[in-house]
């Protein structure tokens, strides 16, 4: 969608002009200091390159597994400076981008997979209670909503939705009107599915900080501003270069998110997408009895171009979503983390959403990048004769889903036949990107035809060819 500054009213505008642009969980006094930089050689039983989530939970499982094993995690940045410190904090059960978008891609495995998600959710409530980490967790499940704007065929598709949970045995309630509104009051709001128990909500930044003390309380050796920059292999390991020293290791796994891989294979796999964000002010106790929102729940909407929506724990409400933008390159930069635009047109969808919220403001706005695949979900792989596993392409669904990447990373690293080594989504790759400048047009004609089918409710030809290569996507 094209930005229209006359399409915005000026209140709207208005509401975001005193907005810090930074990330609202990484701006505070609780921020922990960053670890040493590497500034010698190292040797390690693995190295973990990359400090977000997968890496971080890498060393955990690691070390769970083996507590005699010597593990090193580097980071090019600060640990939860990235997607991990900026993310909305859905932690969501689904490993395939929703259940609908699993069903496309992995018809066989769907009733496994769903299994493994409320698993791993089930085992990540269990970790942080086992080592203390207060990441202000709710599990109060996620509603995903039906509006007055979209095309009537999409209730029908979250209606269907609703059975196939249903029948693999989710714990989920359908919401009429009526029900929805007693729930979360928008006039918008004509319908809803909600799964109670398949999304927990957190801090994102407590979280990921919360696993960086776990790690080294555990024995992981971290050093932050520390980047990665080549890999070789080295008799029966691999040589990790860095500015300042080397790190010789026995075993690799890379876990970079969306910069750029150090395997210039996998490359062609992924694609960074910038995703952008608000949060506003804390809602008065008159505000909070206009919207209801008693339970707390997470909500998105069921269009291709999503919003994602959910309460702090001082009642702030944050708003994200929508846009999802690819640079030319696959670009990441901080600059990148601004976009006006963006937060105009989120400012204006919040207000049509909670009219009786008018004359709120937003406190933080800030964007970041999104790791995305062909088919929307991780992906895995090794190289450089086994020694290197990776683990990529979350797509913005890797709050959870990162701790069963790193869990799989390490089964395919070590040689471990597990259950999830055996599923199409662990032995099956995605579809690459074509190169430049095909991978930028087919990306914006794709997000073309995504909005003009949240509009009209009909897929046009290109979006039926991506389904018959199994390309399409069903959020």
């Amino acid at each position: 969608m094209t930005f229209q500054h006359d399409d915005v009213d000026q209140r709207h505008l208005d509401a975001i002009a005193d907005a810090d642009q930074v990330a609202y969980w990484l701006d505070g006094a609780h921020v922990p200091e960053t670890n040493p930089t590497l500034v010698r050689n190292e040797s390690c039983d693995l190295c973990v390159i990359g400090g977000g989530y997968t890496g971080l939970w890498t060393a955990i499982i690691a070390k769970e597994r083996d507590p005699s094993r010597d593990v090193v995690l580097v980071e090019a940045h600060a640990i939860g400076s990235a997607a991990s410190g900026r993310n909305g904090g859905f932690m969501d059960a689904s490993l395939t981008h929703g259940i609908s978008n699993g069903f496309r891609h992995f018809p066989d495995d769907i009733e496994i997979l769903e299994e493994l998600g409320m698993k791993n959710l089930d085992e990540i409530e269990s970790a942080l209670r086992r080592y203390g980490v207060d990441c202000n967790y709710e599990r109060t499940g996620v509603i995903e909503v039906v509006a007055e704007h979209h095309p009537p065929s999409y209730e029908k598709e979250l209606h269907e939705e609703f059975a196939l949970m249903e029948r693999l045995g989710h714990e989920v309630t359908w919401l009429d009107r009526e029900q929805i509104q007693s729930e979360v009051a928008s006039p918008t709001y004509t319908g809803g599915l909600w799964d109670r128990n398949g999304c927990a909500l957190v801090d994102p930044a407590r979280l990921v900080w919360g696993l960086k003390a776990t790690a080294e309380r555990l024995g992981v050796r971290i050093y932050e501003d520390t980047k990665a920059t080549d890999l070789e292999r080295d008799g029966i390991g691999v040589v990790v270069t860095t500015p300042l020293g080397h790190i010789r290791a026995g075993k690799v796994a890379l876990a970079t998110n969306a910069f750029k891989p150090l395997l210039r294979r996998i490359s062609n796999y992924m694609a960074p997408v910038y995703d952008y964000c608000m949060i506003t002010e804390p809602l008065s106790d008159s505000q909070m009895e206009s919207i209801g929102w008693a339970n707390r729940q997470g909500l998105s909407d069921n269009a291709n171009q999503f919003h994602y929506y959910r309460l702090t724990s001082d009642n702030r409400i944050l708003w994200g979503g929508y846009d999802a933008i690819y640079y030319w390159g696959g670009k990441v930069s901080t600059e990148l983390e601004s976009r006006p635009e963006s937060w105009a047109l989120l400012s204006q969808h919040f207000f049509e959403t909670f009219p009786q919220l008018e004359g709120l403001r937003f406190s933080h706005m800030w964007g970041g990048a999104i790791d995305t695949s062909s088919r929307f979900t991780v992906f895995w792989g090794r190289a450089l004769g086994g020694r290197v596993a990776y683990a990529l392409g979350y797509t913005g669904l890797g709050v959870a889903a990162s701790r069963f990447g790193a869990a799989t990373m390490l089964d395919l690293l070590h040689g471990r036949r597990s259950v999830a080594t055996q599923t199409s989504i662990v032995r099956d790759r995605p579809w690459p990107f074509p190169p430049e400048p095909f991978r930028f047009l087919g990306i914006q004609a794709t997000r073309w035809s995504l909005d003009r089918e949240d509009r009209t409710g009909k897929r046009n030809l290109w979006l039926r060819g991506l389904d018959r290569v199994g390309l399409g996507f069903d959020s």
